[in-house]
């Protein structure tokens, strides 16, 4: 093999192990991957110093030379992280090497794995870093909904309790404001006022939720409620609304505030209301919820029957056999 590594001295000591891929079998592979010399020659290297569990600064830079060539390469992240601890590195220097990567790979799952796997270390980060949110709002401005980025904060809220950080709600109030439609800002939001705080819980959900003595009805509810802060959540929710009406994201915040204060539907009538008026309805999402409200009222049901029909014929017609459910639901009620 003629390469990088093995035209350097530092490496003379060690016999690569070439991919094992099926060539060599009676039976060839169906579809081998045409990987390029350079990033062949650097896996070969790399499979022989974790067969020898070499902890080494030049099986360090192995791995990042890995990682430029593929950074979705799961394996070579965990061995970095091992080199990492094993040689007492600095984690600083290491997150700041690693916000680089992250800007230039924005959709990989591995970098925010690795990032967590760091910051999980209390030795190192006993608390949150100083930079670390305003390094996450700098992503957030490349792709306001990366799902790994958004998971990563989940986890960063409940493994140093920032529930009640106020840079915590001022960095979604900025996220809404830039773009009310950001439904993971709104599920952060959600998770920041209502989800649980217990240990053992998912880093989002409904309160209860995994009870399983716990009826139906009171799944995500609370067990006790701040109204003052249920009343500006709604507020809030309402003041996004009215600036879009068709945007689900905050009706269906509101369900969940509604459901968490154990509160119902029929609070929002009015609201609701003043984006139906006749035939001429400015929401759909309000439609829905009024329906609901009606379906509740057993006086009501055809007043209910006649939203969800409307919704099937004329303003969401795609999900016909869905209203189409939902009225015989009523019916059967009524």
């Amino acid at each position: 093999m003629d390469g990088q590594y093995a035209n350097d001295p530092e490496w003379a000591d060690v016999t690569p192990i070439p991919l094992d891929d099926g060539s060599n079998e009676e039976v060839m592979p169906l579809a081998s991957i045409a990987y390029p010399p350079e990033y062949i020659e650097a896996t070969s290297y790399l499979r022989a110093v974790m067969a020898a569990n070499e902890m080494s600064e030049r099986a360090l830079k192995l791995t990042q030379d890995v990682i430029a060539l593929n950074p979705a390469h799961y394996t070579v992240w965990i061995y970095r992280a091992k080199i990492l601890f094993a040689l007492n590195k600095s984690l600083e220097e290491e997150m700041a090497w690693l916000n680089k990567v992250s800007l230039k790979y924005l959709k990989n799952y591995q970098i925010w794995h690795h990032r967590q796997v760091l910051m999980s270390s209390r030795e190192h980060f006993p608390t949150i870093p100083p930079k670390e949110l305003d390094f996450l709002m700098e992503m957030f401005a490349q792709d306001s909904k990366n799902y790994h980025v958004w998971t990563y904060r989940h986890w960063l809220v409940r493994h140093f309790k920032l529930w009640d950080s106020p840079r915590e709600i001022e960095d979604i109030d900025a996220l809404l404001k830039a773009d009310v439609r950001n439904n993971s800002a709104w599920s952060h939001r959600y998770m920041l006022r209502f989800s649980p705080r217990e240990e053992d819980v998912p880093d989002s959900g409904l309160a209860n939720a995994g009870d399983m003595s716990t009826t139906p009805a009171d799944k995500g509810r609370l067990a006790i409620v701040d109204e003052d802060m249920v009343d500006a959540e709604l507020e809030y929710a309402q003041k996004a609304i009215v600036l879009a009406p068709e945007n689900r994201s905050p009706w269906w915040y509101a369900r969940g505030v509604l459901r968490a204060a154990g509160r119902g539907l029929g609070e929002w009538e009015e609201f609701a209301g003043r984006f139906v008026e006749g035939d001429a309805v400015k929401s759909t999402h309000a439609v829905e919820l009024l329906a609901e409200v009606y379906a509740e009222d057993g006086e009501k049901g055809q007043k209910a029957v006649d939203l969800l029909t409307l919704l099937k014929e004329r303003y969401d017609p795609i999900r016909k056999n869905y209203w189409d459910y939902r009225i015989k639901q009523i019916e059967v009620d009524v």
